[in-house]
């Protein structure tokens, strides 16, 4: 479809320049193509009016926009909205928009399937097809922006990290679309307002840290144990928790930010006492607060979810020990929304 030509996207503002003066294009020409890709959302090269003829010619034989279409929606019964979008090529990714009664949050994919395979998501089960671009990425916060405008008349409050995909092995595309989406001339949205989550790739966390990133920072952990992390999370077995803690511990010392463990309790598995006091050991190693979160089956899964009390047992463990704790009720259940089922049932082949 595309054949040689490129993501227009995909390139930076100084690339953009160093292209059009190389073809004999005047610089100031950057601004006015960016205002058009990111601030207008052109769909295509000859909605751009004031570009001219002979820019707009270069540019549709040289380039094209990647822009994301929504294939379907899914409503759930507590209001949260389930995206498909497919990108040009045919894939096919979803989104997530989370109301609550104070954040409107949009949960979104870094990659097309995930190539982790952790036990309990269903997004691990997908092959790797591809990593999403800067504006691939994008676009999944601006359609959910829309949706919420639309649909809540709110706009978004905060943005997550959480869908399919690892976002740090799609380290400089994700890097690329945070800049855009905090960039005060383009959706301004502040870094605070966003998280990343990861499975924990060490020395990625650390070139995080290096790059004095803004946003927050969040670990899924589900297990303080090597042995027990290894079983569910194979990324361990090359980024176990000794490395893991020191990493986080350098992120942080660069900057400032606190951590978030996130913190799956599965029934009989990581859910004891003494699970708890494992992690309340681990967390020690750096500034944090801790979410544990409900687990949602997927098909054929071998776990199930803690109960209530045990839930509250563990919870109450961790607060005598002096952690922060929250515990997140899943949204979305009844659409494949929920953390850990996206793409649970589409794309299984």
């Amino acid at each position: 479809m595309t054949n040689h030509r490129r993501s227009i996207r995909s390139l930076s503002a100084e690339e953009i320049t160093k292209l059009l003066v190389a073809n004999g294009f005047p610089a100031f020409r950057t601004k006015q193509l960016l205002q058009w890709l990111w601030n207008n959302h052109a769909t295509n090269f000859s909605e751009m009016h004031n570009l001219g003829e002979a820019l707009t010619r270069f540019l549709e034989e040289h380039f094209f926009i990647d822009r994301l279409n929504i294939q379907s929606t899914q409503v759930s019964k507590d209001r949260t909205v389930k995206c498909g979008f497919q990108t040009l090529d045919g894939e096919v990714i979803e989104g997530v928009l989370i109301p609550t009664s104070s954040r409107m949050t949009a949960c979104i994919s870094s990659q097309v399937g995930c190539s982790l395979s952790c036990l309990f998501c269903a997004t691990g089960k997908l092959k790797l097809k591809k990593n999403l671009s800067p504006g691939e990425i994008v676009d999944q916060v601006v359609l959910l922006e829309q949706i919420a405008q639309e649909r809540y008349q709110q706009g978004l409050s905060n943005i997550v990290l959480m869908g399919m995909g690892e976002p740090l092995l799609n380290y400089n595309n994700v890097l690329q679309a945070m800049e855009l989406l905090t960039d005060p001339n383009r959706y301004g949205i502040s870094p605070k307002r966003i998280t990343l989550s990861t499975a924990g790739i060490a020395k990625m966390i650390r070139k995080l840290g290096d790059d004095q990133v803004r946003f927050n920072l969040a670990l899924s952990l589900h297990a303080a144990d090597d042995d027990k992390r290894s079983e569910v999370m194979e990324i361990n077995q090359s980024n176990d928790l000794a490395t893991l803690a020191a990493a986080l511990l350098y992120f942080y010392e660069k900057t400032e930010t606190r951590i978030t463990f996130e913190y799956i309790l599965f029934k009989d598995f990581n859910d004891s006492i003494e699970d708890a006091a494992k992690l309340a050991a681990f967390a020690k190693c750096v500034p944090c607060k801790i979410n544990l979160i409900e687990y949602n089956p997927i098909d054929a899964g071998r776990f199930q979810r803690s109960d209530d009390i045990t839930t509250e047992a563990f919870k109450a463990f961790l607060e005598r020990k002096n952690m922060i704790v929250n515990v997140r009720r899943s949204r979305g259940k009844d659409i494949d929304a929920a953390c850990g089922q996206l793409a649970n049932k589409i794309h299984q082949s």
